[in-house]
Parts: structure tokens; sequence; C-alpha cells
């Protein structure tokens, strides 16, 4: 597992940390994922969450409060309780605060039992995890997904965030979303920025939670320091 953290850029800190699945030779998260079978999707899942959770518990400082974000596949988890039984087993053997969990869920296919990710949601919500729809504006991550689920933080995908300093279409729908996610009582996570200029912008718009290769790349089984540019 990498790690690269989640910056607020107005107070300056680490609100969490995204682990990242990465192969023993530098492989990436979809390169390993496309070689886990179906069959192997359930298990493949809780190993993730189990090292994540191990790591944090040695690389975090206890009296912080910054979050551990792991990304989940929502069709490998067949009952959101027993499925999490092995993450809380984790937490509670490495000392590490379960409610510093924050669970990010996308779906690159069609999302058909929404119903089912609600009860996720739901159970992980009482559980008083913090809860994320990833990849927003990409896919089947859309307007009709944020109505139903009601995430607690929502991450704009890098195709919305890519040019936005040069992009009127992008600061408009970047914008848009962000208002209508505060009236919903959601936070934004602006991703994949690369260049001071999109932080300018975003954080013009409102935008305080930021990630991306500017503020830090990902390290494999460390935190890695972060930095803000010059605004």
């Amino acid at each position: 597992m990498a790690f690269q953290p989640i910056v607020d850029i107005r107070a300056g800190r680490v609100f969490a940390y995204e682990a990242l699945v990465r192969g023993v030779a530098g492989e990436t998260a979809g390169e390993i994922l496309s070689s886990v079978s179906a069959e192997m999707v359930y298990k493949f899942d809780q190993a993730c969450r189990v090292k994540a959770i191990e790591l944090a518990g040695r690389l975090f400082a206890p009296q912080d409060d910054a979050k551990l974000s792991i990304n989940f596949m929502p069709n490998a988890v067949y009952e959101p309780d027993a499925c999490i039984r092995a993450s809380l087993a984790a937490a509670k053997r490495v000392g590490f605060d379960p409610r510093r969990l924050m669970f990010e869920f996308t779906e690159n296919e069609r999302m058909d039992d929404v119903a089912h990710v609600q009860r996720i949601i739901d159970a992980y919500r009482a559980r008083g995890f913090t809860t994320a729809i990833d990849d927003f504006g990409a896919g089947y991550a859309g307007l009709g997904l944020l109505a139903d689920l009601r995430p607690d933080m929502l991450k704009l995908d890098m195709a919305l965030i890519r040019g936005i300093d040069s992009s009127t279409s992008r600061q408009v729908i970047v914008a848009g979303v962000a208002r209508i996610a505060e009236a919903l009582g959601i936070r934004c996570i602006a991703e994949g920025i690369e260049t001071s200029a999109e932080l300018c912008t975003l954080r013009d718009l409102g935008i305080s939670l930021c990630q991306g290769y500017l503020l830090a790349r990902p390290v494999v089984a460390s935190l890695p320091p972060f930095v803000i540019q010059a605004l």
C-alpha cells in the first residue's frame, strides 16, 4: 500500500491519507486489479483493507485526527456488518481508532443495486465511519447517484480538475457541484491537482480539500510530506 495525503489547504494540514494499492514492482492499482478474478474480489478487498489499517496503526500519529481513506468495491460487499469485521479486528489489533476510517466507493460499471450500496453507507455511518463517492463526474458517478446515496464526501474526478484554471465550463460545473454538495451537507475533495494554477482556481471556487501530485506523490508504506505551492 502507498499513501497520498488529502490536504486542507486553508488549515495547512492533512485531512486524510488515501491508501493506494501498488504492486511489488511498482504496478499501479489498475494493473493489479485487472489481474484479480471475480471469484477473488472479496478476498482481495478484505486483504487490502486489513493491510492499509495495519500500516496506518504503525505510521499514523495516535494523537492526530487524520483519517485513513480506503477504496472499496461495493459489489465485493455482500453484507456490510460481516464485511467490516476483519477491518475492525485489524483496527483493534494495532490500536487504530476506527472512527478515523473513511471509505471511498467508486463504480466503473453501472450500479444496478443502489439500495445495497445505501445499506452499506448507512451501516458504515452508524459505526462512525466517513463515506465518499470517488471519481465524481466520471463514468456512472453522477447527480442521480449523489441524490440517492448522500455520502459524507464527494471526490471530484481529475477530468473536471485538469486545466480548470483555463476552462470556464469546468469552473462553472465545479462551482455548481460544490454548491449542491454544500446544500446537502457534503464536503468536496478535488483530486488529481498538478499545477499551482489549478490549486488557486479551486481555492477561489471554495474547495479547500485537495489531493494530487502538486501537493504530494504517493509513497509506499510511508506518509509523504506535503507542500502547498505558493498561491
